[in-house]
Parts: C-alpha cells; structure tokens; sequence
C-alpha cells in the first residue's frame, strides 16, 4: 500500500457500486484504481473551469 494515500470509507447504493464495478472491469482496473479515476478526472474538470482548488486550507 502506498504510504502516502489516506484510506477513507465510502457508502454507495448497490447500483452505483454493480455499475463502477462494471466499468471497472471494462478499463482493466481495480475498485479503488477506477474510483481513483474518476475523482481525479472530476477534479481536472472542475479546476479547468473554475481554476485550481486550494489544498493548504481546512477542510
């Protein structure tokens, strides 16, 4: 396990979890690594539009 990722809990319905899971599957990833994924690439759209989000504050 990588040292420096903080493992974090997460709640999903049954549907969103059979659906990533599928997805998953279909990008040869794993669970986590496609969840990974798609928060990374939430959050590459997100700053293009809005420009970079702060990570020395709070949360």
């Amino acid at each position: 396990m990588n040292a420096h990722k903080i493992q974090v809990g997460l709640r999903l319905e049954p549907d969103m979890l059979k659906k990533i899971t599928w997805l998953a599957k279909k990008q040869k990833r794993s669970l986590n690594a496609q969840l990974e994924f798609i928060v990374e690439q939430h959050i590459e759209d997100y700053e293009t539009t809005h420009g970079l989000i702060p990570t020395d504050s709070e949360i």
